[in-house]
């Protein structure tokens, strides 16, 4: 690993806690990152910080050993309700939440600060159960977090700290109405240190930093995908050749960790599948693999038992995976800042990495407006037929999970009604699955069966006659021209125009 990444600052330069340095000391670090000189100074004095810093920079630890020196340095503040904790951090997506919190165990060791985790998707009452006995620092996602807060697992009035990690990807998601939520259970941004943290720096994330902090000091780190430790490369195949193209670059890569981003997933499960029939080890990381089989995938991962891992932008922030040795952008994303995410899933901590772009028919108008946000043009190699991997083995890919949907559609539309599975088709199909023994089915008669029949019914003749029906009508229109026509009924105008009928 390289140590360019590192600034001149120490960390016993910094006022930090004797605990604190220790917990530093102990994970053998004596040098800050960029970030961490530049925002940690600022937070120890008790400024709030507004930080732009990318995944692998080392902000999680800058605002871990910021929120830990504050903690152990005051008194813990007085509360009325049940339960308080000292310190929120919220993260996007689960994944990121426990990265953060295995960073912190480190750091917490040689003190009495307990850490706890809140995210969706498992351990409901084993996470409540850790809360309510009491914490100091909360770590979890959004929507958890608010779900024990509403029942009052824990209570926020005394809050001493609160830091929002990935606040951009927290606008993408959805997160932010939450997020403002929980700003207004808290004391006044004054009678805290708040911490925001986020890729990019835009109008929307800069406005809640100014809305809910007291004057944040900016701290910027701009994305280093442009160094030379990244290498760059795109491919410009037809749709067709896309995935022969991809087999080709990670047989090339031989047994190197890769992470391969794609846009939907349909076209993740289908590249997972063309991978594994042939005989690469990767695994799948979408929104709706369940918590416990992400975490699992990702273990593996890490200890290189899987060595592709496809994903959805799901995966593009927020997670640390070590020694990524090069990404491949499968799809472009439409989102050009999603791609500065992706590529820095590789070169991480300094490390050196390579990212790939296959720009294809489908996506290859996102190419402009990805160099113009990096303000750089991607180098292209044209040259492909020596990479790309000749007579692969084709998967089975109606097995996939988002075809299995399909076969049940099928036949549905004009002219040919869908069936249920099991049942004939057809009159001639129904006279050839019924036994000859089987009895026959009594028909049921039709109309009414408590009716009479026909020729027990007797036809009734008509009492009166034409003469007597002439008559009374005659009648009837001389009693309606005696009778006083009704008044007609006007309209009432409201005040704002609006016709009402007259009561009457």
């Amino acid at each position: 690993m390289s140590e360019t990444h590192l600034s001149d600052t120490k960390f016993t330069d910094l006022a930090i806690h004797p605990d604190v340095l220790s917990g530093i000391a102990s994970m053998g670090f004596e040098y800050c990152t960029p970030i961490q000189a530049m925002a940690l100074p600022k937070a120890l004095e008790g400024h709030d910080v507004s930080g732009q810093a990318q995944t692998g920079t080392g902000k999680t630890a800058a605002f871990l050993i910021a929120c830990l020196d504050r903690l152990l340095r005051q008194e813990p503040k007085k509360s009325k309700l049940k339960n308080p904790i000292r310190a929120l951090i919220v993260a996007p997506t689960r994944e990121l939440a426990i990265q953060i919190m295995e960073d912190g165990k480190p750091l917490v060791a040689n003190t009495n600060i307990r850490l706890a985790l809140a995210y969706g998707g498992t351990d409901y009452e084993k996470q409540r159960a850790e809360i309510e006995a009491g914490i100091d620092v909360l770590i979890g996602t959004p929507g958890r977090i608010i779900d024990y807060l509403k029942q009052g697992v824990y209570s926020i009035d005394a809050l001493e700290v609160i830091i929002l990690d990935e606040a951009d990807r927290m606008f993408d998601l959805g997160f932010i109405t939450d997020i403002r939520f929980l700003f207004r259970k808290m004391p006044p941004p004054e009678d805290r240190l708040n911490m925001l943290f986020s890729a990019t720096l835009s109008h929307r994330v800069s406005e809640l930093a100014y809305e809910h902090m007291s004057e944040p000091q900016i701290v910027k780190i701009e994305a280093e995908i442009t160094a030379d430790r990244i290498t760059q490369i795109a491919y410009m195949p037809s749709n067709e050749e896309k995935i022969p193209l991809l087999l080709g670059l990670v047989k090339r890569a031989e047994e190197q960790k890769c992470v391969v981003f794609v846009n939907t997933k349909h076209m993740a499960e289908k590249v997972e599948a063309w991978l594994l029939a042939n005989d690469f080890k990767a695994a799948l990381l979408s929104g709706d693999v369940p918590q416990k089989k992400r975490e699992k995938i990702l273990g593996k991962f890490k200890d290189a038992e899987i060595t592709i891992l496809v994903a959805t932008d799901v995966a593009a922030r927020g997670l640390h995976i070590p020694d990524v040795n090069f990404v491949v952008n499968f799809d472009l994303p439409g989102d050009a800042e999603d791609y500065v995410h992706r590529v820095g899933r590789t070169a991480r901590a300094g490390a050196s990495g390579t990212a790939i772009s296959l720009i294809c028919e489908t996506y290859a108008m996102n190419i402009v407006a990805i160099e113009e946000f990096i303000e750089h043009t991607i180098p292209v190699e044209r040259e492909i037929g020596d990479i790309i991997m000749t007579d692969p083995v084709k998967p089975d890919l109606s097995s996939l999970r988002s075809n299995r949907g399909k076969d049940k559609h099928k036949g549905k539309g004009k002219g040919s009604p869908a069936r249920k599975v099991g049942m004939p088709s057809g009159p001639k199909e129904a006279r050839a699955d019924r036994s000859a023994d089987a009895p026959a089915r009594p028909r049921r008669e039709k109309g009414n069966p408590n009716r009479p029949p026909k020729e027990e019914r007797t036809v009734q003749e008509p009492t009166v006659s034409p003469e007597e029906r002439e008559a009374a009508k005659l009648a009837a229109l001389e009693k309606l021209k005696e009778q006083k026509p009704k008044p007609r009924r006007i309209p009432l105008r409201g005040r704002l125009g609006v016709e009402v009928p007259a009561i009457g």
